[in-house]
């Protein structure tokens, strides 16, 4: 999978790609708020995180495409999304925020809000009385 920023009717929209056969795919809860930027993938193409725009508000918002549930980061104080990096097992979210002409990077922990999105094939170890896999 692929997300990619494409102009549509003159809005940058974010856009689904299956690299194996070039079929855009379907997502359900991007369409109404645009422009959108920043895509950002979890290993399986389960999560999409983007940064959109409701009216003069940039919003994060992340499609769970297996259930077809949305989520939105929540950013108090007035801080605005400039660009975001999900983990790939989307765990986690890196977040550069604007905050009165400032610019820092948040790190959200999305663990109570996300089921994990595992590498396909590989076996979580588990620890040894050591702490070690």
């Amino acid at each position: 999978m692929l997300a990619v920023i494409v102009d549509q009717r003159g809005r940058p929209t974010v856009q689904l790609r299956d690299l194996r056969d070039g079929k855009i795919m379907p997502l359900r809860h991007f369409s109404r708020h645009q422009p959108h930027s920043s895509p950002s993938l979890s290993w399986n193409g389960r999560y999409l995180a983007v940064i959109t725009q409701k009216g003069n508000r940039r919003l994060t918002i992340i499609e769970d495409r297996l259930t077809g549930r949305i989520h939105q980061l929540p950013l108090p104080g007035g801080r605005d999304p400039v660009s975001l990096s999900l983990s790939p097992d989307a765990r986690q979210l890196a977040l550069q925020v604007a905050d009165q002409g400032h610019w820092r990077v948040e790190l959200f922990d999305l663990s109570q809000i996300l089921e994990p999105d595992p590498i396909r094939g590989l076996k979580r170890s588990t620890p040894t009385k050591e702490g070690r896999p």
